[in-house]
């Protein structure tokens, strides 16, 4: 592979001006003034969108097409209410949202509809047919499909880009340094400091830790019948966490039942809780089977601050007492100050095991880690005041998920960024136009992974853990690199994303 050339920029026309990263999303006034950019499509679709007349942008071929189109849904799509207002434009007024992670859309059936949210409506849709028109002024990303050599190019300076990323970092570390982050206007991630914090996504709400604990008796009866004081389930090994090289550490000092595929030690009592998709939801019989053990190991998948998943809620929810390992932050979230165990207030597994051995042979120490299940025992007021803002909800079906929550959040800010550009144009300047707005690195943020126990020198030069994430960390770097040059530079063709990183390679390879 040779080095490309990315200081050439494709020579533009009167209608394509295209603009750089920072001024992504400021410049749909002008745009506007301009002329339309143009939908793919037959002529009887471009007319029932009211796209008619439209011209393909410069360097736009070559992205990718739904298989099925929109057809006249821009015109007559099912109007999915929301919250509701009284916007009363017809649908060829309306922003278009559209999903570029298609199969995240969620309406059924259809491919497009409109949405009525607090500040105005909107239409949504998956069919990328409509990623190039004037109107389409937003498109939302999934992250863990996002992939830097797919992104759709060149960047329309009319458009904002809107990432939805609820999964781990493991999923795409890219979106864990500057360069990958700031490809974004606009983000839901589990952060807090997201644009549209989806952090207690596994919290379904406070009543759901005040669910009774086995009581104590029983679980002494549970010891006694030769189980293990601590319960790890996992089937998910070999991640950036590194979770089992601590949890085999801690073996040595302490009986852990493990039934999952990491670390297997011992058999689930029957077939069908040894079914994995019985262990991967909350089923009665699963849920009381593991209930019964005193602690639970929750050791995330990925360190991150507000990363905290079912590994966490689950066993606080039956009980057990979570020995933790994920997110830095978990504390603040916590109903009191003495509800988990974190891993990383001991020096070592060890010391870890000697505590919990302690808890296990002292009941009364044991039951302070339950005493949030007692009336009046959820003490933590930023925990209760964050589940009673949230605007989506867990198993709720009076609430709006969170996918229909970012939608409403993505039309709003982008029927207000509509106003702002109608007023700076009739005021000739007078109006500042609206400050382009890019996604901080703490939307995500997420540290470099480093071994379960012990240190990254100790490791064997083929270690696989090492092999693996460390090189996916920095390759992710080297990609978000790569794609910002290309946004700044105007290129067309997804093909040149490996020049772009070849030449990235070249250049670390000099600096070092």
């Amino acid at each position: 592979m040779g080095p490309g050339r990315p200081g050439r920029v494709a020579r533009r026309g009167p209608t394509c001006l295209w603009v750089t990263l920072v001024l992504a999303w400021g410049a749909g006034a002008a745009l506007a003034a301009e002329g339309p950019v143009a939908a793919p499509g037959g002529p009887l679709a471009e007319r029932e969108a009211g796209l008619a007349d439209a011209e393909e942008p410069c360097g736009a071929e070559g992205w990718a097409q739904d298989a099925v189109p929109p057809g006249a849904a821009f015109v007559a799509a099912v109007s999915y209410r929301g919250p509701g207002n009284n916007d009363t434009r017809s649908n060829k007024a309306l922003p278009i949202l559209l999903w570029w992670s298609g199969s995240l859309f969620p309406h059924f059936p259809g491919d497009t509809e409109r949405i009525d949210c607090p500040r105005g409506s909107c239409l949504v849709t998956r069919s990328r047919r409509v990623a190039r028109h004037r109107r389409t002024k937003a498109l939302i990303f999934y992250g863990t499909d996002f992939r830097a050599y797919e992104a759709p190019l060149p960047r329309l300076s009319h458009q904002t880009w809107a990432l939805f990323h609820e999964e781990s970092p493991m999923n795409n570390y890219l979106l864990s340094h500057p360069p990958g982050i700031q490809l974004f206007n606009y983000t839901a991630t589990f952060r807090r400091e997201s644009d549209y914090p989806l952090t207690l996504q596994w919290l379904p709400g406070v009543g759901y830790l005040r669910g009774p604990a086995v009581p104590l008796a029983e679980k002494e009866a549970w010891r006694r019948r030769g189980y293990a004081p601590v319960l790890y389930m996992q089937s998910h090994c070999d991640v950036p966490s590194d979770r089992d090289r601590y949890v085999r550490e801690l073996m040595k000092y302490i009986q852990v039942d493990s039934y999952g595929k990491c670390l297997h030690n011992r058999e689930l009592p029957s077939e069908r809780l040894r079914d994995t998709s019985t262990a991967t939801t909350e089923d009665s019989e699963f849920m009381t089977f593991i209930a019964r053990y005193k602690f639970h190991l929750a050791l995330e998948n990925a360190i991150c601050d507000d990363y905290m998943t079912e590994k966490l809620w689950r066993p606080m929810h039956l009980g057990a007492v979570p020995v933790y390992r994920g997110s830095p932050a978990v504390q603040d979230w916590m109903p009191n100050n003495l509800s988990i165990i974190l891993i990383d207030d001991f020096d070592s597994p060890q010391e870890l095991a000697k505590y919990l051995d302690f808890l296990d042979k002292n009941g009364e120490e044991y039951m302070k880690y339950l005493e949030y299940k007692n009336l009046g025992g959820i003490k933590n007021q930023f925990l209760l005041e964050s589940l009673e803002r949230r605007e989506w909800g867990v198993n709720d079906m009076t609430l709006p998920n969170y996918l229909n929550g970012f939608e409403c959040f993505i039309c709003d800010k982008e029927n207000t960024r509509v106003k702002e550009e109608q007023e700076h144009k009739k005021s000739h300047g007078k109006i500042p136009a609206p400050r382009p707005r890019i996604a901080q690195f703490k939307h995500m943020g997420c540290p470099m992974p480093t071994p379960g126990f012990g240190s990254v020198e100790d490791l064997s030069g083929g270690d696989s853990w090492k092999e693996m994430w460390l090189q996916d960390y920095w390759q992710s770097l080297d990609q978000g690199e790569a794609l910002t040059a290309m946004i700044h530079r105007n290129e067309s063709h997804q093909g040149r994303f490996w020049d772009y990183m070849h030449e990235i390679f070249l250049k670390r390879t000099r600096q070092h």
